[in-house]
C-alpha cells in the first residue's frame, strides 16, 4: 500500500503562501484536519526541535481520520545534533549554565541525560501508538555522522532506547552508501529491524550528500524527497526553507515512480515524504506523484 504526504503541515512558508489552505482555516486544528482530508499520512518536524507534549500528540490523534499516520523526526540530541539547551526539558535545562542558555547550542554526551531524553521522546509519542496512528520514527543523522565501524553500534543503542517503536534511518553523508559498503549497512538495517530511507537530495559528486539509492530493509520502505537545490543545500546562514526552495518537474516525478513502485511489492506499506518544504512546492509535488503513480498502476492492471 502505498502513502503519499509532506514533511509538514505547518511550515510558515506554505502558510503565507496560501497555496493550500482556504481563508478561514487558520487554527492548529483547521489546518491539521484539512490536511489529513486531502493526504494519509504526514512527517512531524517540530519534534526535532523539541520533544512534544503528550498532550499535543494526543489532540493530532484526535483531529485525524482512522488510518492516518504520523511520522515523527526525533528530538535532535537523539541523533547527534546540537540543540538549543532551552528546548530541553525545564528539568534538565539546570545541567548547563545559564551562558549556556542564551541561544548557543549544546551536544548532550553525558550517558542518563541521554537516557531521558529518549525515555520522555518515547512517552510523548505514548497517544500516537495507543491510537495506531504512529508510522515510523525518522532519524536523521548529521552529515559529520560518517560511516565508522563503531557508528553502526550508535544507531541499535537509539533502536533499544526506543523499544516497541518503529525507527526508521536517514543518513546524510555518503560514506554509508558507496558501492563499496552500501549492501553491508542494508544488511544490517534489515538484520536489526530498522527502516532504511531512501533520501533524494542535491548531488555534487562527492561524499557530501547521499546518492539516490532505494532499497527496503523492512517491511516498511520510505522515501524522503529533499528536491535538488544545489545552489543552497550546504550554504550556513540562510533561512532554513530556502533549502528546500525546488519544484520537481513532471520528469522528475516521473523517474520516482518506477522505484517506488518497485519497492512496494517487497513492502507491505510503502511512504513517498516530499520534504522540499517551501511554499507549495511539498503539497504540489506529493498530489502530483499520486496522480502518476495511479495511473502507472492502471497501466499494469
Amino acid at each position: 500500500m502505498i502513502y503519499v504526504g509532506t514533511c509538514s503541515w505547518t511550515e510558515k512558508t506554505l502558510i503565507k503562501s496560501g497555496e493550500f489552505y482556504p481563508k478561514g482555516v487558520s487554527t492548529a486544528e483547521g489546518r491539521l484536519r484539512f490536511y489529513s482530508e486531502s493526504f494519509r499520512t504526514v512527517e512531524v518536524d517540530s519534534s526535532y526541535y523539541a520533544i512534544p507534549d503528550r498532550r499535543t500528540t494526543a489532540l493530532w490523534a484526535q483531529r485525524t481520520p482512522g488510518g492516518f499516520l504520523f511520522h515523527v523526526k526525533a528530538y535532535g540530541a537523539l541523533t547527534g545534533h546540537g540543540v538549543d539547551p532551552r528546548t530541553l526539558p525545564k528539568d534538565l535545562q539546570g545541567f548547563f549554565p545559564a551562558d549556556e542558555r542564551r541561544g548557543r547550542y549544546v551536544y548532550i554526551k553525558d550517558t542518563e541525560i541521554k537516557k531521558t531524553l529518549f525515555e520522555r521522546f518515547k512517552d510523548s509519542l505514548g497517544p500516537l501508538v495507543k491510537a495506531g496512528k504512529l508510522g515510523v520514527v525518522v532519524f536523521q543523522y548529521p552529515p559529520w555522522f560518517h560511516y565508522r565501524p563503531a557508528n553502526p553500534d550508535f544507531i541499535l543503542e537509539c533502536k533499544n532506547h526506543l523499544e516497541g517503536v518503529s525507527l526508521a534511518v536517514e543518513f546524510r553523508h555518503g560514506s554509508w552508501l558507496t558501492p563499496q559498503r552500501a549492501e553491508s549497512v542494508f544488511e544490517f538495517l534489515g538484520k536489526n529491524g530498522i527502516t532504511y530511507i531512501t533520501a533524494d537530495e542535491p548531488q555534487y559528486g562527492t561524499l557530501a550528500t547521499v546518492p539516490f539509492l532505494p532499497g527496503v530493509t523492512t517491511d516498511t520502505a520510505y522515501f524522503r524527497l529533499h528536491g535538488r537545490n544545489k545552489k543552497n543545500w550546504l550554504k550556513t546562514g540562510i533561512e532554513t526553507s530556502l533549502r528546500y526552495d525546488y519544484l520537481y518537474s513532471d520528469d522528475e516525478l516521473k523517474g520516482f515512480v518506477s522505484h517506488v513502485l518497485e519497492a512496494d511489492r517487497d513492502a507491505k506499506k510503502t511512504f513517498v515524504m516530499f520534504n522540499n518544504c517551501h511554499g507549495g512546492f511539498a503539497i504540489k509535488n506529493a498530489m502530483r506523484i499520486r496522480t502518476l503513480i495511479e495511473e502507472s498502476e492502471k497501466e499494469v492492471r
